[in-house]
C-alpha cells in the first residue's frame, strides 16, 4: 500500500481508511483559517455501500492509497441474488452482489460488456457508460395528431426499466437512456 497526504488528494482517488471503510474522494478543498491550523474538507463515497459522508482532515495527515483495478467484464445473465459476469480474457465467472452492481443493473442486457472495479480480488463497483440504446419492448401506440409538445408516457425497456418517453416513440424503437439519472434522452438511429 501506498501512503499518501491529503496534498496528494484528487477528485475520483480512493483512500483506504481502515476500519471505517474503502472511500473515494468525490470533492475535496484545502481551507487555511485566520489563526489555527489548516485543514482539508472532503466529500467521500463509500464504495461499498455507496454512502456520500462529509468528512475533514488535518492539512497533511496521512493515509493510506487504495488503488482500484478496473476490468471489463461481460455480463451473462442475473441469478436471483446476484448479476453473473465473466472475465473476457480468463473466462472466470463471478457473482456480483445486486447492491454492488447498483443501477448499472437497470441497463445491461445479457452479453454486453461493463467496467467492474476491483479492490483486491473484492468486487466494489461498477461503472457503465453515459448513456445506453436499447429497444422499446412495449408502450402504448402513439394517436395520429397528439404531439402535445413536453407530454411523457410510460415506456418498458427491453431489460424491464420503465421509462418516461414522448408520446411519438412507438414499440420497437430504439431509445437512447442516460445511466446516471434514468431519462431518455433521444430516440436513435
Amino acid at each position: 500500500m501506498a501512503s499518501i497526504s491529503t496534498t496528494d488528494f484528487k477528485n475520483g482517488m480512493a483512500i483506504d481508511l481502515g476500519s471505517d471503510g474503502l472511500f473515494q474522494i468525490n470533492a475535496f478543498q484545502h481551507v487555511k483559517p485566520g489563526k489555527g491550523g489548516a485543514f482539508v474538507r472532503t466529500t467521500l463515497r463509500n464504495m461499498r455501500t455507496g454512502a456520500v459522508v462529509d468528512r475533514t482532515f488535518r492539512a497533511g495527515e496521512k493515509m493510506e492509497r487504495a488503488f482500484i483495478d478496473k476490468r471489463d467484464q461481460q455480463y451473462l445473465y442475473r441469478d436471483g441474488d446476484g448479476f453473473i459476469i465473466m472475465d473476457s480474457e480468463s473466462y472466470e465467472q463471478q457473482t456480483v452482489p445486486v447492491e454492488t452492481m447498483g443501477s448499472a443493473g437497470d441497463f445491461l442486457r445479457e452479453g454486453d460488456t461493463i467496467t467492474i472495479q476491483f479492490y483486491g480480488t473484492e468486487i466494489v463497483g461498477s461503472e457503465m457508460p453515459a448513456a445506453v440504446e436499447l429497444t422499446i419492448t412495449d408502450t402504448e401506440p402513439g394517436v395520429q395528431g397528439d404531439r402535445v409538445s413536453g407530454a411523457r408516457k410510460p415506456a418498458t425497456l427491453e431489460t424491464g426499466l420503465v421509462v418516461q418517453v414522448p408520446l411519438f416513440i412507438e414499440q420497437g424503437d430504439v431509445v437512447k437512456v442516460d445511466t446516471r439519472s434514468g431519462e431518455y434522452i433521444t430516440r436513435a438511429g
